[in-house]
């Protein structure tokens, strides 16, 4: 279906007052070219959340890991007909940024629906999951793994709305005006893994290397919780018009800021730590006990995510006296790092487009417990020994890499669990 960016701001605004999206354009355009900010008009509560999730900043425009790699494996995103070595089209776009895929264009800044990322039009045309893999045995890749829907829009409401206008007086159960046809028979599919599944269920490399494996883990997993219930949780936020809270009024709407792995109150939700002591003579003998609170590994997603334990022992004045590590555990303590190793042929560790295997995989299974121990020298003046569990979205190496191309937070370890016991 093709709407007029005119008829949208005579049915959202009336026909005196035009939308700032009605000057962008005067001729009718596809479904999912229509920018988010005309669901805004509607829904400020749900807009403002998604335009902080990772979501509405998926693109390399906008997300600078992604963008880090993208300009370092494929170019520029700001340039038509960009193609892989292989001169193929870059499948990343797929997944961060669908509407540039339907049109098979790589200029993100070409038009405001390609920037966003994953915006409202690309998961409410959702119909149907076909699965991560066709009926050839290939990969189907983000926007390629759904039924899109190319006529009207989808949500978990369950209700049918119309694009025309509720007659004056009209009472329920008159079917309610939507600026968009929106079907309400697909309820479910919101509710449900199979929403989230098309980009989060298995995402292998050009080489058949398995780099993201949610849904498998979440199947092992034998849980029955949803993905909405952690990262689309039902929230009561301030009612909103024209930007300004509403007072006394509130809303509650499943919290589109979906919060993950981007998120540090999202990250200390994921693991629990316990530490045990026992005194022998000058060591302080610890038993670490860390365990996996999630229906997916932690971490789970991009290859690169991993967390550590830093174990160590400070004087009375906060002096660290002494470390399970040196430099890094990936090198000096293996046993407390938690991280997805891809090999090549050689059985070398490699980054994920090169991969051909994967060398290992020590990271926590969905409610796995693990335990470490140590022995800890308490004969030099400590007092306290803590163990922190520290998550990062980058290995060492990559940090490396990108040090100076994106912003440090995202360099920084997030501190998922603590623990500490007072001698």
């Amino acid at each position: 279906m093709f709407l007029s960016f005119q008829r949208l701001a005579s049915l959202m605004l009336g026909s005196l007052m035009l939308s700032p999206i009605a000057s962008q354009a005067s001729t009718d355009i596809p479904l999912h070219h229509v920018d988010a900010k005309a669901c805004k008009q509607c829904h400020e509560e749900i807009y403002n959340q998604w335009q902080t999730s990772m979501h509405a900043n998926s693109s390399a425009l906008k997300d600078p890991i992604h963008g880090a790699f993208y300009k370092n494996v494929i170019g520029d995103p700001k340039q038509e007909d960009v193609k892989t070595k292989k001169g193929k089209y870059p499948v990343c776009l797929k997944c961060h940024a669908p509407s540039a895929a339907i049109d098979k264009k790589t200029k993100l800044d070409a038009n405001p629906a390609y920037a966003a990322g994953i915006s409202c039009v690309n998961c409410h045309s959702f119909k149907g999951l076909k699965g991560s893999v066709n009926a050839k045995g290939k990969p189907n890749y983000g926007i390629d793994a759904y039924e899109i829907d190319s006529t009207s829009l989808h949500g978990p409401s369950g209700n049918t709305y119309t694009t025309e206008r509720t007659p004056e007086g009209a009472k329920w159960p008159t079917p309610i005006h939507h600026p968009f046809p929106l079907a309400g028979n697909k309820a479910e599919l919101f509710k449900s893994n199979d929403a989230c599944m098309g980009c989060h269920e298995r995402r292998n490399n050009m080489k058949g290397t398995p780099l993201c494996v949610t849904g498998d883990e979440i199947r092992a997993s034998k849980s029955f919780a949803p993905c909405q219930s952690c990262h689309m949780p039902t929230v009561t936020v301030q009612k909103l018009e024209n930007g300004k809270p509403v007072p006394g009024q509130f809303v509650e709407i499943p919290d589109h800021s979906m919060p993950g792995g981007h998120s540090a109150k999202m990250v200390s939700r994921g693991i629990a730590l316990d530490m045990k002591t026992e005194k022998n003579g000058d060591t302080l003998k610890a038993t670490i006990t860390v365990r996996n609170r999630l229906p997916h590994n932690f971490p789970t997603g991009a290859p690169f995510r991993n967390f550590y334990l830093k174990v160590a022992a400070y004087d009375a004045d906060g002096k660290e006296l002494w470390k399970n590590y040196e430099k890094h555990p990936i090198k000096d303590d293996k046993k407390a790092a938690f991280w997805y190793t891809l090999g090549d042929e050689a059985g070398k560790p490699t980054s994920p487009p090169k991969a051909t295997q994967v060398l290992a995989d020590t990271r926590l299974k969905p409610n796995e417990k693990r335990t470490l121990e140590y022995d800890i020298p308490v004969n030099n003046g400590a007092k306290i020994v803590r163990v922190e569990a520290l998550y990062d979205l980058l290995l060492p190496p990559i940090k490396a890499k990108v040090k100076g191309k994106i912003p440090d937070d995202l360099l920084r370890p997030k501190l998922a669990a603590s623990a500490e016991v007072r001698l």
